[in-house]
């Protein structure tokens, strides 16, 4: 739990909903017209290097021009120029080193295996998502069951975290005699709240551990719990400063973070069975 607070993450609901307007579907834009589309073609290709009598393959300018492309660079005379210096930079270099007998070096070849074996592991598992899309329907059921999962109300609390029921129990009875809850926040436990009074950020009850979430949607604005609440973390006193409603965003505007979340889970079950499927002694 970071700095002892009880908010966890639910199923990336932190990453998934805090969604900026940058997000929103841009709105379609007319086509282009002729003369566009002729200043937006690629330049002419230059040509791969030709290094103290080696030619550098086509395949290798052509792969970093497509990077390129891929990274949102346009196919322009200098972008060419650049890989061309890359790829003259690289051959340089590994030819001295295959002159030094280095291509044989243990370390070398050590990584040279890894980085093999990186990018072909790399290469089937985009090839695995590409052949298994998710489609938009599994996208929106999932929006829809974590919309569910928070509700339609977020709220504002404060807390005090102490090791032992007691301890809690003599706050409640400070509170009931007048003392004041931000003074009292000062012997927390919890060192993200207690500067603060114990307040916390706005948050829905389910995005905090069960017992601490269940007891926060049962109070009345303003009230506190008048019996200790224990969770993983220790004892708990708790009080509601506020509620809101909770205007979530739309499914267009959490497509894009839904979409890489459900293929981050669909590339961790493809590993777990293939890992479950060795043999490994």
């Amino acid at each position: 739990m970071h700095s002892m607070k009880l908010r966890y993450t639910l199923l990336g609901l932190g990453s998934i909903f805090a969604i900026t307007s940058c997000h929103a579907q841009e709105p379609a834009k007319a086509a282009p017209a002729a003369s566009e589309i002729k200043a937006a073609a690629p330049a002419d290709k230059a040509k791969p290097p030709v290094v103290n009598g080696v030619a550098i393959p086509q395949a290798r300018f052509d792969f970093l021009l497509k990077q390129g492309a891929e990274h949102g660079q346009p196919n322009t005379p200098e972008l060419q120029k650049s890989i061309r210096e890359k790829l003259i930079t690289l051959e340089v270099i590994s030819q001295e080193a295959e002159k030094k007998g280095l291509g044989k070096n243990a370390d070398a070849v050590i990584q040279i295996e890894l980085s093999k074996q990186s990018v072909l592991a790399n290469t089937y598992v985009q090839d695995y998502v590409k052949a298994n899309p998710i489609t938009d329907d599994a996208l929106k059921s999932e929006y829809d069951k974590l919309k569910a999962q928070i509700g339609d109300k977020e709220y504002k609390a404060r807390h005090i975290l102490v090791e032992k029921q007691e301890e809690a129990k003599d706050i409640i009875a400070k509170l009931k005699k007048g003392e004041k809850f931000e003074k009292l926040a000062e012997a927390s436990k919890d060192p993200g709240s207690k500067e603060k009074g114990g307040e916390l950020d706005w948050a829905p009850p389910t995005t905090y551990v069960k017992p601490f979430g269940d007891a926060l949607a049962k109070l009345q604005k303003g009230k506190y719990t008048t019996e200790p609440v224990q969770t993983t973390f220790g004892w708990h006193v708790i009080m509601l400063n506020d509620v809101r409603d909770i205007k979530a965003p739309s499914f267009e505007e959490v497509k894009k973070n839904l979409l890489q979340h459900a293929q981050q889970q669909q590339v961790e079950k493809l590993i777990s069975d293939l890992k479950a499927k060795a043999k490994v002694e």
